[in-house]
């Protein structure tokens, strides 16, 4: 009875050790993180830094050379039109010879023909600004009965502001015409003449706007020519980015856009008027040496939501290249190149299985799926070496 109560303890104590030992290297289930593949919207971007600018600088000058007055036009202040802004006392002025006679004379007739080509501008901006705004009315009521697109609207809407935008800068070309007309002609002053050059000559403000910049400030001598101040209109913005010039290619005119980055809440609406069709070389903070182009676009915001923006500020556009909108869509953190192109695992009975796919498009983040995933399945996110065809997987707990 001794002998049989002992064979059966060891007994039990060699299969209780198999069983130990056979549990300690059975494979276990690898933690995992998972993602569903999904069928949705899907949008390419790109992205960059960028800054604002007026759309038209206006650089004042001295139109005679002499002595400057101190000019109290500070940053930021309201000028309008006529305003004086600086006040120059003329330096003695020589009589004309016959060769600077004519040349003087030359530049006033030239002034004058620029002129009415300037007026010729205004009244062909008018006509247009007239027929876009009519354009856009006759839009506007085909889209509320739904026989146009949405983005037909858009595109009437951005070309009537686009041609009040090209009316007010030939109106404001025109008065700065004039206020070179009237230098050249104050070159052909002599002493005596009604308006004496000896007395103090002002310089006025050719546009309704801002002061953007203040190039001379305290009293000096200066040469014709010489800038003074810098004049813009704050309501008329556009967004400048310099994009790399293998995203530029891709980029079509019109295309939406957001303003990200900006300062404010939420981002602004914008679209893109123009790609310029010159590259420049650009050195990067690595000291990388890059081709860019410069990319324009227009707010399409309303200006009151983007008030606080001025000339020069920083920002980042975000501008569309591509949308898809019922595209089978999968994270990018499960795709990983195999010999023959993309793969991933799939979750498939609590195992990983390998599939091959084929991508489409894709942000960085998601990926267009053109084959080897229907919606609905499991992916195994960051798959790591643990991880191969067949391996169990589970859920992180």
């Amino acid at each position: 009875m001794k002998l049989r109560f002992r064979t059966i303890f060891w007994s039990v104590v060699i299969v209780g050790v198999t069983v130990v030992i056979a549990w300690s290297f059975m494979p276990r289930p690898v933690p995992s993180d998972f993602a569903d593949v999904v069928r949705g919207e899907l949008v390419v971007t790109v992205q960059d830094e960028g800054y604002t600018r007026v759309r038209e600088v206006y650089a004042v000058s001295a139109p005679v050379g002499g002595r400057l007055l101190r000019v109290e036009a500070e940053p930021g202040d309201t000028v309008e039109i006529g305003e004086t802004l600086a006040n120059i006392l003329p330096s003695d002025p020589a009589f004309l010879d016959a060769r600077s006679q004519g040349e003087a004379e030359a530049a006033r007739q030239a002034a004058e023909a620029l002129l009415g080509f300037a007026r010729a501008e205004v009244t062909r901006a008018e006509a247009e600004a007239d027929f876009a705004r009519t354009e856009m009315e006759r839009i506007s009521t085909l889209a509320e009965r739904g026989t146009v697109s949405q983005g037909a609207l858009d595109r009437a809407e951005l070309q009537f502001r686009s041609a009040q935008a090209a009316l007010s800068t030939a109106r404001a070309n025109v008065r700065a015409r004039i206020a070179e007309r009237d230098a050249a002609a104050a070159r052909l002053m002599e002493p005596g003449d009604d308006g004496d050059a000896r007395g103090v000559v002002t310089v006025t403000s050719p546009i309704e706007g801002r002061v953007l910049r203040r190039l001379q400030e305290s009293e000096t001598v200066l040469e014709p020519g010489t800038p003074i101040l810098e004049l813009g209109d704050p309501r008329d913005l556009e967004i400048v980015a310099e994009l790399l010039s293998t995203d530029a290619v891709r980029i079509a005119e019109g295309a939406a856009a957001s303003i990200e980055a900006w300062g404010g809440l939420p981002a602004l609406g914008a679209r893109v008027r123009r790609i310029e069709p010159f590259g420049f070389l650009k050195i990067s903070a690595l000291g990388v040496e890059e081709q860019r182009v410069n990319v324009i676009l227009d707010l399409t915001d309303p200006p009151e939501e983007w008030a606080s923006l001025g000339h020069g500020f920083r920002v980042e556009p975000r501008i569309e290249i591509w949308r898809g909108d019922d595209v089978i869509v999968a994270p990018v953190a499960a795709l990983f190149r195999t010999e023959t192109g993309w793969g991933c695992f799939v979750v498939d009975g609590g195992r990983a299985r390998l599939r091959a796919v084929e991508l489409g498009h894709t942000n960085g983040v998601e990926a267009e799926i053109l084959s080897g995933l229907e919606p609905g399945e499991t992916l195994v996110l960051y798959p790591s070496d643990r991880i191969s065809d067949g391996v169990q997987v589970t859920g992180r707990g």
